[in-house]
């Protein structure tokens, strides 16, 4: 899935601490218990949602 943190918010990869996901640009994670928990707080934000949304909306 494709993510991206919320903005001001830096969020630890997984296996990787000293790594962030950040509110800059969207990566690619893995749908792991980790990367969905985290979403659920609201500090990651599914990216490919996010854009699919922002297209509809433009298209109207």
């Amino acid at each position: 899935m494709k993510v991206k943190a919320a903005p001001g918010i830096q969020v630890p990869m997984e296996n990787k601490p000293h790594e962030y996901i950040t509110d800059a640009e969207a990566i690619e994670v893995p749908d792991s218990t980790y990367y969905l928990r985290i979403m659920a707080d609201g500090d990651l934000i599914d990216a490919s949602a996010n854009a699919k949304t922002n297209a509809k909306k433009g298209g109207e």
